[in-house]
C-alpha cells in the first residue's frame, strides 16, 4: 500500500486532495514549467487533472501527492506512481513535475528516488517507467540518476518522447 504522507530529507509529501487545486492550477499555467508537459492549462482542465488523478487513487491506491519544502512549507511540485498507457502499453510511471522556481535544488532526483523506492518496494512493481521529450535533458538525467534505463523511443500525444525503464528485485 502506498503512503498517504511521506518525507524525503528535505521534503513533506502528502496525497493529492481537492484543496490542492489552487497550487496547481498556479503551477499548471507558468510557461516554463509546463514547457515539457504539453503547454499551460486553464483552471478546467486542471480540474480535470485533479479529478482523474483522485480517481485513480481511489481505484489503484496510489497516484500522485504534493511535495512541499519541510523547512518553511513552500510548494515545490506535484509527483507520483500512477498507471499509463503509453507506447502502446500498459505501464506505471513515476511522474514529476516540480515548480520552475524550485528547479537545480536536487528535488527532482530526491522525489524520483523515493517514488522508483514506492513503487518496488511499497507497491511490489515488477517495473517503472518514465518518459519525456528528447530535449528535456534535465529529466533524462534523473531518471538516469534513480537508477532508470533508456528503453525505447515512443510517440506521446503525437510529439518524439523518450522512455525509460526500472525493473525491480
Amino acid at each position: 500500500m502506498a503512503p498517504i504522507e511521506f518525507e524525503t530529507d528535505r521534503l513533506v509529501a502528502e496525497r493529492l486532495r481537492l484543496g490542492h487545486l489552487e497550487e496547481l492550477a498556479n503551477m499548471h499555467v507558468d510557461e516554463r514549467t509546463m514547457a515539457t508537459l504539453g503547454g499551460v492549462r486553464p483552471i478546467a482542465a486542471t480540474e480535470t487533472f485533479v479529478e482523474t488523478n483522485l480517481e485513480h487513487w481511489r481505484q489503484n491506491g496510489f497516484g500522485l501527492w504534493m511535495f512541499r519544502r519541510s523547512s518553511d512549507g513552500a510548494f515545490v511540485g506535484r509527483a507520483g506512481v500512477r498507471r499509463v498507457h503509453v507506447g502502446g502499453a500498459d505501464e506505471v510511471e513515476i511522474a514529476y513535475a516540480l515548480k520552475s522556481e524550485m528547479w537545480g535544488c536536487g528535488f527532482a532526483t530526491e522525489i524520483a528516488r523515493k517514488l522508483v523506492s514506492i513503487g518496488l518496494t511499497d507497491l511490489g512493481l515488477r517495473t517503472l517507467v518514465a518518459f519525456t521529450l528528447p530535449e528535456n535533458l534535465a529529466s533524462i538525467r534523473v531518471m538516469e540518476k534513480v537508477g532508470l534505463r533508456f528503453d525505447r523511443a515512443i510517440l506521446h500525444r503525437q510529439k518524439p518522447h523518450v522512455l525509460y525503464r526500472i525493473e525491480g528485485p
